[in-house]
């Protein structure tokens, strides 16, 4: 896999399936992702929702069209040129169904909403359950006074009321307290399955100033009420969650939409936190494009998978003036003794096999 460049199927066609995941199931990869058109509106779900491509090498991967397809009904969150970001999946053992999760919103980005898909079959049709916000009349487990404090809730900015002081005065503020009748925001996400067999959903709330990690029930279809909150006003988006030696590891980016930044690196003992952040995980330039690690390289994290003993990030290059041109870099992660990871740039990344 060259990095940076077009990543190619079984038909020649350049892989288009972004802001996804890795699914091993049964021996067979498969990679889920957004499908992206042409021009800056590519951005938008247009004609597939999700795409769906499998492998058993990592190398060949076959196209299997739509796993999650948009419709023509406008009462439908899943309406031709909405939103639908960020797909994560995950097999349930308890009930044999294949699960996704994925950021659901409208073109303005005013809906916050998290989508449940299900599926008999890896490859689908996974069919639509729901899209609301989270956590519904539910307060964190590291609630505070401040985040009931009527007079803060009040002050509290509106996603519409966005000003040059919009995130201070959100910072100032008790957004949770503010979401809390009608349910948290959900923006980037993934999905965590831990050795226990518990899964765990990851996701920007708080309209991107903090992360919310919570409990899934035991079908993986809803949130159990079980939640709380890490890197509170620190801004971070595009989640990507791995463990090694019962710690856990987390690799975000800064809120800049589409436009490369730096990245951040967290660890934690328990999932429940407190996480701990760290410097720029990054790590050597790609030559080819002048392209460092102050903006990692130009991308953005995607997802993480394992594979040979080895962790790998798979992450997105936009290309914002034709989104259907976006490419892919994969990059394996290095452990450190002292709780941190390091990712180094690669001309070229050959995932090692179990």
């Amino acid at each position: 896999m060259k990095n940076g460049h077009f990543f190619y199927d079984t038909n020649g066609q350049h892989i288009n399936a972004h802001g996804g995941c890795f699914l091993k199931h049964e021996g067979v990869w498969y990679w889920y992702g957004e499908h992206k058109t042409e021009g800056f509106d590519g951005r938008f779900a247009w004609k597939y929702g999700v795409h769906v491509y499998s492998s058993s090498d990592l190398e060949h991967w076959t196209d299997h069209g739509c796993a999650l397809d948009m419709v023509d009904d406008p009462e439908s969150p899943l309406l031709r040129g909405e939103r639908v970001e960020r797909p994560k999946v995950l097999f349930c053992k308890k009930t044999g169904k294949f699960v996704m999760y994925f950021h659901s919103a409208n073109k303005d980005h005013s809906r916050a909403d998290m989508g449940v898909a299900v599926s008999d079959t890896p490859l689908g049709p996974f069919v639509f359950l729901y899209a609301e916000r989270a956590e519904k009349g539910v307060w964190p487990m590291d609630v505070t006074r401040r985040d009931k404090d009527p007079k803060r809730i009040a002050e509290c900015p509106t996603w519409e009321d966005r000003t040059p002081d919009w995130r201070y005065r959100i910072e100032q503020s008790a957004i949770v307290g503010r979401d809390f009748e009608r349910g948290q925001g959900v923006r980037d996400q993934t999905l965590f399955l831990d050795d226990d067999g518990k899964a765990y959903h990851f996701y920007t709330s708080g309209d991107n100033s903090t992360i919310h990690i919570a409990e899934l029930t035991d079908d993986f279809l809803h949130h159990t009420g079980k939640y709380t909150r890490m890197a509170q006003g620190r801004w971070q988006e595009a989640p990507v969650i791995f463990k090694r030696s019962n710690i856990y590891y987390m690799l975000t980016s800064g809120c800049t939409g589409f436009l490369p930044n730096a990245a951040h690196g967290l660890w934690a003992e328990n999932i429940w936190g407190p996480w701990f952040e760290f410097d720029n995980p990054c790590r050597g330039e790609d030559l080819s494009t002048d392209a460092g690690p102050e903006l990692t390289w130009n991308c953005q994290g995607a997802c993480g998978f394992f594979s040979g003993g080895k962790q790998y990030v798979v992450f997105d290059r936009w290309n914002m003036k034709n989104f259907i041109d976006s490419q892919y870099v994969w990059l394996p992660v290095e452990f450190h003794d002292d709780r941190t990871f390091t990712i180094t740039w690669q001309d070229e990344c050959v995932p090692e096999l179990d």
